[in-house]
């Protein structure tokens, strides 16, 4: 018997294992598809984590995250106030481009109520992952449009619990209740008595994880916390018995609260063994309200400015990334990104790219997360809300307001923005005006729009006090 079927037997078997091993390597090199967890918090104050330089609130399930994963410390949310900058969020679209500038209010005059949403032409990051076979559920706060057409459920959500306004009662949730004390919807199964909202909603993301462990999902955990109404429970509330003002002490009481539902969460992913293909990510959708008449007791230090302010205090927000299997851990970034980059991020994680028509404007932030990438991921970010506008091309941020010249600060020697230098730097700030001018007027006409006295109201916090120091 002639040698060469035995050779030709073993060839074929070597070829075969060194195949089996390239393909093993490759797919351990390569990590599978992750499940998405993005945890948003309402009206955080960018100071008030222990790991933004909190003295007064301990964040250690926060800060766990931030510590195991990616810090960025020059993060955005596209806009100041809640439901332009979900809307930015959830499609990846700086809001503005589609009509989306101001907050939910009353239909003013000459709008049409059919408009007061996220607009239908939109596609949200929920319906391209549930396209990709992703089980995708929100947890909390919608915020982006109460008519049926705008139910989170028609824009790719498969469960939803939560509330569709912009704040809920954390302690009622009753049947024919008004807009804060309404029952809860469920779109799984009769919504249980309210217990107490930020704990309740930790509790729903948990059992979702529980059911949807085995495959592909999206979690959306939208928490209500620290937003108005300030209600908190009463062991948290003496906690901080030292703090005499009641505002902040309660606030301090939700933040806290907030945290250990985060740990919740957290914790139920490695209990069932999925934190390795589990990409998390934690953001507030804005910065604190504590100007005078909205202030909810939180801080912004050590920046200037407010909830609905294009001031730092206003837009800078707490962002931290975690995905063990492909992303480094224990790492802060100090380049400017933005809350639009996480929908292009997840997809690119999900194994999907954008074709260039949609014309995204976010950023996958995949290839400098991963070092292949030494360019910073934005050259400018650009933001407005109501009476102000602002750009930043790196370190110089512009603002312009219409009662008063452009400002101009150089934020790495000025983060809090206390030294106006457009008037010394007049070809910077020539410049940098027109750009924003140019994408302001480029922009479309909203949609919808707030009453005007907000206007008024919002102008004063621009030259409100703001504390930029931590209290001890």
């Amino acid at each position: 018997m002639s040698s060469k079927p035995f050779y030709l037997f073993v060839y074929f078997v070597l070829f075969f294992l060194v195949h089996a091993a390239l393909s093993a390597m490759s797919s351990a090199d390569s990590p599978k598809r992750p499940n998405f967890i993005l945890m948003l918090a309402d009206d955080l104050g960018y100071g008030d984590l222990s790991v933004t330089g909190s003295k007064q609130i301990s964040t250690p399930h926060i800060d766990a995250l931030a510590a195991d994963g990616v810090r960025f410390t020059n993060a955005y949310c596209s806009s100041s106030v809640c439901a332009p900058s979900r809307a930015g969020l959830m499609t990846g679209r700086h809001q503005a481009s589609f009509g989306f500038r101001d907050n939910l209010a009353p239909v003013q005059p000459g709008h049409d109520p059919e408009f007061v949403g996220l607009p239908m032409n939109q596609t949200t990051l929920a319906q391209r992952l549930q396209t990709l076979g992703y089980t995708t559920s929100l947890v909390g706060k919608w915020h982006l449009g109460e008519l049926p057409k705008f139910s989170p459920l028609k824009r790719g959500f498969d469960e939803f619990w939560g509330f569709l306004g912009g704040s809920h009662d954390y302690f009622r949730a009753d049947l024919g209740g008004n807009a804060m004390t309404g029952q809860l919807h469920c779109s799984y199964k009769e919504p249980a008595p309210l217990t107490y909202l930020t704990d309740d909603q930790g509790n729903e993301c948990v059992d979702f994880i529980r059911r949807h462990k085995d495959r592909p999902f999206f979690l959306f955990a939208s928490f209500a916390a620290p937003h108005s109404p300030m209600q908190a429970i009463e062991e948290d509330m003496k906690l901080f018995d030292h703090i005499e003002d009641r505002l902040r002490r309660t606030y301090c009481a939700m933040v806290y609260r907030l945290d250990q539902n985060v740990g919740k969460i957290l914790n139920e992913v490695r209990a069932q063994g999925i934190e390795r293909e589990t990409f998390v990510v934690f953001l507030s959708d804005n910065g604190g309200p504590c100007a005078p008449g909205i202030s909810n007791g939180s801080l912004n230090a050590p920046f200037r400015g407010s909830k609905t302010t294009v001031l730092e205090g206003g837009i800078r927000v707490p962002m931290f990334f975690k995905w063990p299997a492909a992303l480094p851990t224990g790492i802060t970034k100090d380049e400017m990104v933005s809350s639009l980059d996480i929908l292009p991020t997840f997809l690119t994680a999900a194994g999907v790219s954008i074709n260039p028509s949609e014309r995204i404007t976010g950023v996958d932030l995949m290839p400098f997360l991963r070092g292949n990438q030494e360019q910073p991921p934005h050259e400018s970010l650009m933001w407005t809300y109501t009476v102000g506008s602002a750009i930043r091309t790196d370190d110089w941020k512009l603002i312009r307001l219409p009662d008063r010249l452009p400002m101009l600060y150089h934020l790495s020697d000025d983060p809090s923005e206390q030294n106006d230098v457009a008037l010394e730097q007049l070809d910077r700030t020539r410049s940098m005006l027109a750009e924003l001018g140019k994408w302001e007027v480029q922009s479309p006409n909203p949609v919808f729009r707030e009453p005007d006295d907000w206007r008024l109201r919002h102008l004063k916090f621009y030259d409100s006090d703001y504390r930029m120091v931590q209290p001890e």
